[in-house]
């Protein structure tokens, strides 16, 4: 093989690139307009790519960020269902009527059910009990009206894992005598006490004295918020009997690892029917919902998301490649007697093609850098 001969090609290959290049971009100087006109279709094109898939990609981080406060895997008993339920079945069916006159006659959720499946439960590794509810909160001169309070069991952290900014959690005989503690979210201690260090304040939760015991790490805002912890004070529910009736609770509870999730919910469906002495014939009165159905619903929110973000996408470079295929025509008319001229001098074919080719090229590229750009100038502006 003559090396040489070869290395001599690619050499005038390489020249010929370089002189094609050096064509197109001279031409592209000369007719400005036009070039920015062909640029600001590729970048609006590639910018439209870029920004949807980028909004698409945090709202989806939003949400799950929503979803961590509660594992895939933990159950929620309650009155009312997630979606409407099944007839024949008693599973959560979407395309069901959501028959809340009957979910709102059902009996609330009490103490004796909670302790019943926590007796006799062989797959349940945490069970907590909770209890939503909206009082006035005051810390000497300054207030929160309808402050978000939950209600909770000793678990609760183990069934929603948070971290504590400062203090400490409650203790197993805070929660079992009703002891007056709290832990604060982020919000509300900024709001209270501003910059002063919450823990050891003592507060009035609809006018009764609470101590703060701890305080949340900041969680940062979602688009779901299951659970607001930067907005909520925690205490225990035998304390919370005080302030309101404790008997609406939910019940959340977090299986063991290897558990199969179908198992779980009918032991816990078999247990509170137990529990409530309900025979074969009647319906539950009561709802087992998984996490894992609200987030099968959010991903298929996001499939369609991004099937139509891909769809968009596609017009956007067919629209950004006519541009540029019209602005080559032009160009390819206006230098015809260029063209013909270098052929005249025995330019072949190849050659007068790569420098249109190249001037295409280098508008693609130029174009689709200032779309990413764009993207890149604007995403930090945005909340």
């Amino acid at each position: 093989m003559d090396y040489g001969k070869f290395v001599r090609r690619g050499i005038i290959v390489a020249k010929m690139v370089k002189e094609s290049v050096s064509f197109a971009v001279q031409q592209l100087r000369g007719d400005r307009l036009r070039t920015f006109l062909s640029l600001f279709g590729v970048t609006i094109g590639i910018f439209s790519i870029v920004a949807i898939f980028t909004a698409i990609d945090a709202l989806q981080e939003s949400t799950r960020r929503g979803f961590d406060t509660l594992g895939s895997d933990v159950v929620m008993v309650s009155k009312y269902p997630f979606a409407p339920e099944d007839e024949q079945t008693g599973e959560l069916s979407v395309s069901s009527e959501y028959k809340w006159w009957e979910y709102m006659r059902r009996p609330p959720l009490t103490e004796d059910d909670f302790n019943f499946l926590k007796e006799h439960s062989q797959y349940a590794e945490y069970l907590s009990m909770i209890v939503q509810f909206w009082k006035n909160v005051r810390y000497e001169r300054v207030s929160v009206s309808d402050c978000y309070l939950a209600a909770v069991t000793y678990d609760w952290n183990k069934v929603s894992p948070f971290g504590i900014g400062e203090g400490r959690y409650f203790t197993n005989e805070e929660c079992d005598r009703g002891l007056p503690v709290a832990i604060v979210g982020y919000d509300v201690a900024r709001e209270l006490f501003g910059e002063l260090p919450p823990v050891g304040k003592i507060i009035k939760v609809g006018g009764l004295p609470v101590r703060v015991i701890g305080m949340i790490e900041k969680q940062g805002s979602s688009i779901v918020n299951l659970l607001m912890y930067d907005n909520m004070i925690l205490m225990p529910v035998k304390y919370a009997e005080r302030l309101v009736n404790t008997r609406e609770a939910d019940i959340f509870i977090k299986p063991y690892g290897n558990i199969d999730s179908g198992d779980f919910t009918d032991e816990v469906t078999m247990l509170l029917r137990n529990s409530r002495r309900l025979s074969p014939g009647e319906k539950n009165d009561f709802s087992v919902n998984k996490m894992t159905f609200i987030t099968s619903i959010v991903d298929n929110v996001f499939s369609s998301l991004s099937a139509a973000g891909w769809i968009i996408a596609g017009f956007s470079l067919l629209i950004g490649g006519f541009g540029i295929a019209n602005i080559m025509f032009v160009s390819v008319k206006e230098r015809t007697h260029i063209t013909g001229i270098q052929k005249a001098l025995g330019a072949k074919r190849y050659f007068i093609l790569l420098q249109f080719l190249s001037e295409a090229i280098f508008l693609s590229l130029l174009g689709g850098a200032a779309g990413i750009l764009l993207v890149c100038l604007i995403v930090p502006f945005v909340p």
